[in-house]
């Protein structure tokens, strides 16, 4: 009978081993489904954020006009933070992201001048108005045809053109590197300078948040691919010292 005994309290240890097993699996799945969803992010991040945004297929491009949809190119007219200064919107960016910029004579919004350290590539750049220097371009992080096809052409036409010349979504880049990004989204193109990742997708993801915009599948899943190297990186808000413009004067 000793034997038989042994038999019932090995099956029984190998019952018990196997629940637990299971529970450890269980468990486990559900870590990684949370990290996935991004609902195990800490308030204030990034991944926070991208976590709460709708996910849905791009809409048409049809009706898209740069003019039309989104107002003229760098209007000081609109409802983006830090328009009204009488200056145009290409110039508040310069001016916020160049540095030492130089004016243009007595012209107090114009930059003649300045040193970019581009986030795109991670080069430094001179700039040198109407000069033979490397081009530096104003990119929309979210490029505005992209923003067309997840959620703006629901918007009105005052929030569109807010969108377009908001100092959150607008970045001085290498033009080269701008014009490669063209209107691709995450899934499609991130900076060079790896080092800017984290900060880039944090921007789009802040810009698609205010504008009530939405990621498809494939753009979600390339952010989080970024996030998941730095997932306490916060998100972006008008008032970051990287967004707001810098005070005339």
């Amino acid at each position: 009978m000793r034997p038989r005994a042994r038999t019932h309290t090995c099956s029984a240890l190998s019952v018990l081993s196997l629940l637990l097993l299971t529970a450890l699996v269980g468990c486990s799945s559900e870590e990684d489904e949370k990290h996935r969803s991004g609902s195990d992010a800490k308030p204030g991040t990034a991944r926070a954020a991208l976590a709460e945004l709708p996910v849905k297929a791009a809409a048409s491009k049809e009706g898209y006009d740069r003019a039309k949809s989104f107002g003229p190119a760098w209007s000081d007219k609109t409802d983006a933070p830090g328009s009204g200064n009488k200056c145009d919107t290409r110039n508040d960016i310069l001016r916020r992201d160049l540095k030492d910029p130089v004016f243009d004579g007595g012209k107090k919004c114009v930059i003649a001048s300045g040193t970019l350290a581009d986030p795109y590539t991670g080069r430094t750049i001179s700039f040198q108005r109407g000069g033979r220097s490397s081009p530096v371009d104003i990119d929309h992080a979210v490029a505005l045809s992209a923003a067309w096809r997840t959620g703006a052409q629901k918007l009105t036409q005052g929030k569109r053109e807010a969108l377009a010349n908001d100092p959150l979504n607008l970045i001085a880049a290498d033009g080269p590197a701008n014009r490669a990004k063209g209107d691709k989204d995450a899934a499609a193109w991130l900076p060079p300078n790896k080092a800017y990742a984290c900060p880039y997708v944090a921007r789009q993801i802040a810009v698609k948040k205010e504008y009530k915009l939405w990621v498809t599948a494939e753009e979600g899943a390339a952010m989080r691919k970024v996030l998941d190297t730095c997932p306490a990186h916060r998100l972006p808000a008008e008032s970051s010292p990287e967004v707001a413009l810098k005070p005339q004067g």
